[in-house]
């Protein structure tokens, strides 16, 4: 049976080829061939004898992620949705921003986190992403844009909870980030996290130079508890903790997400007590007003409690932006990826699994 190249790590390959009696450098061509023009053949590796591509072609394939479907929304998203082995999807979203794209990616399939806010957590935890799969979403999308618009940022916002998938999640950044493999400058990669505590302090051990986000969501634990249960695990002290702990770049600040939700945790006194606990910790604040939908018993902030939101933020010295979701005619939003998909497709394989019984 064939081995999946993408599987293996850049040592692994050079060990490979020299097994076959090959010059290792070929590595690095086979390596930019792969993750920086992305192909998927290695009869299309010109500059690599046809003895070593028959010799690869033998034992290896070069796998794809298929992409089953585009769909672009009225402000200029668009939402990508890619085919697992196993026949169930995931989405990664395409957000035009100024000069750049923006390209969000899932790391795992569904999310066990459960968020009470997020539809992709009502799907529950399914599996882990790995590394190439995570990295393949960048890769499919790239291919098909222009050249001069694939210079992406990367945030890993997507499906799931990056540091649930610890391993995969930081392969993938760094096969992200290597001159060998897509090569995507670290300040241009943004980490999202709800807060695990524990691989927070792994993740400083990494060095890795990307931009961190956590998301807050509520400023009291009680709340936060209700609203995202990784808090009942990790306090808001303990985060805030790592946080304070973790070492930051010169001039490089936490992006904190604060997602507002109508009448739970848009008050004054919420703001207020937010302000209290970012006290001396470098970071920017991201409002993003809730996205409401048919399935969650949730509603949108009003615009007053938006304002006044982010005014009592601005008093006492923090920057407070307002982000408005994109995509979500197409179900491309923060917190909609996943559910409406993954309930189709499993209807469409019980049907199929029907048909053939």
């Amino acid at each position: 049976m064939k081995c999946n190249l993408k599987t293996l790590s850049f040592h692994e390959l050079e060990l490979i080829l020299a097994e076959m009696g090959e010059k290792t450098y070929h590595a690095r061509q086979i390596s930019r061939w792969v993750y920086q023009r992305g192909v998927a053949d290695f009869a299309a590796m010109t500059d690599i004898s046809q003895s070593l591509r028959r010799k690869l072609d033998e034992g290896y394939y070069i796998s794809e992620l298929p992409l089953v479907e585009v769909r672009t929304g009225e402000d200029g998203c668009s939402k990508y949705v890619f085919r697992l082995p196993e026949g169930l999807d995931i989405e990664s979203v395409l957000i035009p921003d100024q000069g750049r794209l923006t390209l969000c990616i899932s790391t795992q399939l569904g999310c066990r986190q459960g968020c009470r806010f997020c539809l992709t957590s009502r799907m529950g935890f399914i599996r882990n992403l790995l590394a190439h799969e995570i990295c393949d979403q960048v890769l499919q999308v790239r291919k098909r844009l222009p050249e001069e618009k694939r210079n992406l940022n990367i945030v890993l916002m997507g499906m799931g909870e990056p540091l649930d998938n610890y391993q995969q999640t930081i392969s993938a950044i760094r096969l992200m980030t290597s001159p060998l493999g897509l090569n995507i400058s670290p300040r241009h990669i943004t980490l999202s996290t709800a807060g695990l505590v524990e691989e927070l302090y792994r993740l400083r051990q990494e060095k890795l130079g990307i931009n961190l986000a956590v998301s807050i969501n509520a400023p009291f634990e009680d709340l936060r508890s209700w609203l995202m249960p990784v808090n009942r695990r990790y306090s808001l002290e303990s985060l805030l903790k790592a946080l304070r702990d973790f070492p930051l770049p010169a001039r490089q600040r936490f992006t904190i997400e604060y997602i507002l939700i109508g009448g739970v945790n848009d008050s004054p006194e919420a703001a207020r007590q937010l302000c209290r606990l970012l006290r001396g910790i470098p970071c920017k604040i991201n409002l993003i007003p809730y996205n409401p939908n048919p399935f969650l018993n949730f509603r949108e902030c009003t615009e007053k409690s938006l304002e006044q939101f982010q005014q009592i933020l601005i008093q006492h010295h923090l920057t407070a932006t307002v982000r408005r979701s994109r995509g979500r005619d197409i179900g491309a939003a923060c917190g909609q990826l996943g559910y409406v998909r993954y309930r189709m497709r499993q209807a469409e394989l019980a049907h199929s699994a029907t048909k053939s019984a």
